[in-house]
């Protein structure tokens, strides 16, 4: 789209359900990311409270019609999705809109490729929208859904402000207190509380939750409320724990063990009863799984091994899951692998005819293979995904989410982060088989022989596959750097020169041929620069430096 042109999305698809809206963009410095927010408007072009702004320090609105997903990588780096219900929208909401803002004074004109998308609830991108005019702004609008009538309409807006995100609140009509942590530390009594995480490893650490935007008046109420934009620092601080073992052979008891599978069959049984358990009674974790398929907000109830007949036969998903809000209830059939067993057409292609049957709108797969440029990792009869959607997940994504919310992000109850440190250490152990891509393939060990050799050929299949799973590899790895540090990690990948994933992989097949090496970026937020991953297939070694001029030597 242009800037300031408009389009009704009635027209644009026939499914139903909520919208995702991602906004991506490229930091080639490595210096900083960029924060999305929403802005639920009435007709006066005001919020009606400060709880129809969703940002950082808000994730969602108090009816879920509108929250936050966090950044996902993607082929070209990452993007931050906000899933939009329109339809459960307040009749005062005339206009949803969607913005970025920077931090500590950093501009959007030094950012690449800003870019808006828009998809509807099967996935399918609908329409795009590119900036190419930033400068100096700290904040932007990218666009806005509008109502016309019955209708919505998008906006392509690209308006900047060079007063950041608290000047763009302000012209919304939101109370703003745009002080930093450090001064308001002083003058509010009113702290972040600390929430004790049972044992997950050698050093567990309390999950740290805050109190809600707007709640830190004074006590004698001389204060008005007002919304801090300043980002909150989250601090996870070790706990002392007593370890009353009285050998180290003693081993803590766990929610979920994994002594007794015994084969694959057990382990894939196991495996799904405990995810499922884990999201519907986590409503935070389920919320965050079930909003990557672009699920309504609400209530979460899932089963395991439902029966539904197929043919002159039955047929058994691993489980089903749905979600009911306002009388509707929308529901997933889901096919669970673990270890290295692959996801199998036939069965997938049975789930998808049996759901479009019953009027469901999603297959979910989850296994260890992780989905590449948003394409599933099967192919299947695209005549069954007319009416029903497709969707992948990896063990390594959900283990990430959790990771997450369990470190970094926080949850309301103290129960709830146990049973996320419970679910965390199961997929952790190597008997659960949820360790997410650990391996290169088949193809690996005949490419490195080639490459020893001299006798690699760039029309070398092998050699595709192999430069397919090293791109895994590293999403693989930017998922764990990331649940670990709380940093958006994300391959850098250019749009205008890795776009293209046939044209990507060749350049690195190219490479093996010519010097028997594959190399990849990764951005990593303040480190002054991407930092340069690059495996040796002669040596078997992987070696990391940064590619900052500010940080010539090798990263350890």
């Amino acid at each position: 789209m242009a800037k300031g042109a408009n389009i009704d999305l009635s027209g644009l698809t026939t499914a139903t359900g909520p919208f995702t809206v991602a906004l991506s963009w490229i930091d080639p410095s490595g210096e900083g990311e960029a924060d999305v927010s929403v802005l639920l408007v009435d007709a006066n072009g005001k919020v009606g409270s400060d709880a129809d702004f969703v940002f950082y320090n808000q994730l969602a609105t108090a009816d879920e019609s509108v929250r936050l997903l966090g950044k996902t990588p993607t082929a070209t780096g990452s993007e931050d999705r906000i899933l939009v219900d329109l339809a459960a929208l307040r009749p005062e909401v005339q206009r949803v809109v969607i913005a970025a803002s920077r931090y500590a004074g950093a501009t959007f004109g030094v950012l690449d490729d800003l870019r808006l998308a828009v998809s509807d609830s099967s996935g399918e991108v609908l329409l795009t929208f590119d900036i190419e005019d930033a400068d100096t702004e700290t904040a932007f609008i990218f666009g806005e859904l509008y109502r016309r009538g019955d209708a919505w309409k998008f906006r392509a807006v690209g308006q900047g402000y060079t007063s950041g995100l608290a000047g763009l609140a302000a012209d919304f009509g939101i109370n703003v207190d745009d002080t930093d942590e450090e001064e308001e530390a002083t003058r509010a009594p009113s702290q972040p509380t600390a929430v004790p995480v049972p044992e997950q490893t050698s050093s567990p650490a309390p999950v740290t939750t805050s109190p809600p935007v707007g709640s830190t008046p004074s006590k004698n109420g001389d204060r008005p409320k007002r919304v801090r934009t300043s980002k909150k620092k989250t601090t996870l601080p070790k706990a002392v724990k007593v370890n009353l073992a009285e050998h180290p052979s003693w081993q803590h008891a766990r929610l979920f063990p994994v002594t007794g599978l015994r084969n694959d069959q057990e382990r894939e049984v196991r495996a799904t009863a405990t995810l499922l358990a884990v999201m519907a009674q986590v409503p935070e974790f389920g919320r965050r799984l079930t909003a990557r398929f672009n699920a309504p907000a609400g209530t979460i109830q899932t089963f395991a091994e439902a029966s539904f007949k197929h043919g002159d036969g039955k047929v058994r998903p691993d489980g089903v899951l749905r979600v009911a809000r306002a009388g509707r209830i929308w529901t997933a059939l889901i096919e669970t692998k673990t270890g290295g067993n692959p996801l199998k057409a036939d069965q997938v292609e049975a789930y998808l005819g049996v759901a479009a049957r019953h009027g469901y709108e999603t297959v979910i797969t989850l296994s260890n293979d992780l989905a590449l440029d948003n394409e599933h990792p099967l192919k299947v009869d695209k005549r069954l995904l007319r009416k029903v959607a497709l969707r992948h997940l990896s063990w390594a994504e959900v283990a990430h989410e959790a990771e997450m919310l369990c470190l970094h992000d926080g949850v309301a109850n103290p129960v709830h982060a146990w049973l996320l440190s419970e679910l965390l250490h199961y997929l952790r152990q190597d008997n659960a088989g949820c360790q997410g891509f650990r391996d290169m393939g088949a193809a690996w060990v005949p490419v490195r022989n080639a490459v020893t050799a001299g006798t690699l050929r760039l029309g070398d299949r092998r050699a595709m596959q192999v430069a397919e799973s090293w791109e895994k590899l590293i999403r693989q790895l930017c998922l764990r750097l990331s649940g670990e540090t709380g940093l958006a990690i994300a391959p850098v990948l250019r749009k205008r020169r890795d776009g293209d994933a046939s044209v990507r992989r060749l350049q690195t097949v190219t490479s093996l041929v010519e010097s028997g090496r594959m190399s990849a970026e990764i951005r990593i937020p303040n480190a002054g620069g991407p930092v340069l991953l690059e495996a040796d297939l002669r040596t078997g070694q992987i070696e990391t430096r940064s590619k900052s001029p500010r940080q010539p030597a090798p990263v350890p």
